[in-house]
């Protein structure tokens, strides 16, 4: 009889402590917007003769397996456990210890993060609380595009990126909803974002307005373009693609203009080349006449000189 005594008393103890020492969390869910930071928290008691070298703590990501986030043994930070998705953007505000206060930072806050965590408090004792995070990231820029394949028909997109995914309404000036009529798509890239896209083809005249809207129901957020049929219409994406077309024509001419530029050079620098030879050879020629006609007058000087002192003779 005197085990089972002992032990009753032990399990009352043990509980009637843990219940001395409960850690609480001011808040059970966070939101974040994708790559800003975010701070946790959770408390638990202390009192002035409290041993901190004494003290655990643990925060743990509750996915299909159990990731270690930060971990304090015995008031020693350990980070040999520490998952690889958390290493780097991981801080434990230490001051805030001694206050009772866990207060966890996670720096550039990425989709993966978001989930269920688990603030563990050791003291003696052990108690903890979970904490969900939700990470956002809102739908801010749309890119807009339209043609008309004509008679009168106009192909509408709008695009944009961001996470949850959203759905896209679409209406017309009147706000009557014309999402039936529209094709929407999306993927996911190596970021997590799902990139959505959406096109409604339509009859309309010029002058009228179209609404699309990124509607992001777990967030309760929306973002929304007007897209106005004018008189001369490029969408943006055809704008974009004939920018790219036209930019390749004109590096195209540029790099002929500095090809034929450099052929005209060439020929000219022959040209003169062929010039200059010609030049010299006329004027080498033109050296050697003069020679010769020098030796004639020479010669007919020397003659008459001779046939004067014949006569004198």
């Amino acid at each position: 009889m005197e085990k089972p005594l002992i032990l009753y008393i032990f399990l009352f103890y043990w509980h009637f402590l843990n219940a001395l020492f409960t850690v609480e969390a001011p808040k059970s869910l966070y939101t974040v917007e994708r790559g800003n930071n975010v701070t946790m928290e959770c408390t638990f008691p202390v009192h002035e003769k409290s041993e901190f070298r004494d003290l655990s703590i643990s925060w743990e990501k509750k996915d299909e397996l159990r990731k270690q986030v930060y971990a304090l043994i015995k008031g020693v930070e350990d980070f040999k456990s520490q998952h690889s998705d958390f290493k780097g953007r991981i801080n434990l505000l230490k001051e805030n210890l001694k206050l009772g206060q866990s207060v966890l930072q996670i720096t550039d806050v990425k989709l993966r993060d978001a989930g269920i965590y688990r603030c563990v408090i050791g003291y003696g004792v052990a108690d903890y609380k979970t904490i969900s995070l939700k990470v956002k990231a809102p739908y801010r820029t749309i890119t807009q595009g339209m043609v008309s394949p004509g008679d009168n028909e106009w192909k509408l997109m709008c695009q944009s990126e961001g996470y949850p995914l959203a759905e896209v309404i679409w209406q017309n000036k009147e706000y009557e909803d014309l999402t039936y009529k529209a094709n929407t798509s999306y993927e996911t890239g190596s970021d997590q974002l799902y990139h959505v896209t959406s096109t409604l083809t339509i009859k309309s005249r010029v002058g009228e307005n179209f609404y699309c809207i990124f509607w992001n129901k777990e967030l309760q957020e929306n973002t929304s373009a007007i897209l106005h049929i004018a008189d001369s219409v490029d969408g943006v994406l055809w704008t974009e693609s004939r920018r790219f077309v036209g930019a390749i024509l004109i590096v195209t001419v540029f790099i002929l203009s500095v090809l034929l530029f450099m052929i005209y050079k060439r020929k000219a620098r022959a040209n003169k080349d062929d010039r200059t030879l010609v030049a010299t050879s006329s004027i080498a020629k033109l050296s050697k006449d003069n020679e010769t006609y020098d030796c004639r007058d020479a010669c007919f000087e020397e003659q008459e000189l001779k046939y004067m002192q014949i006569e004198k003779m």
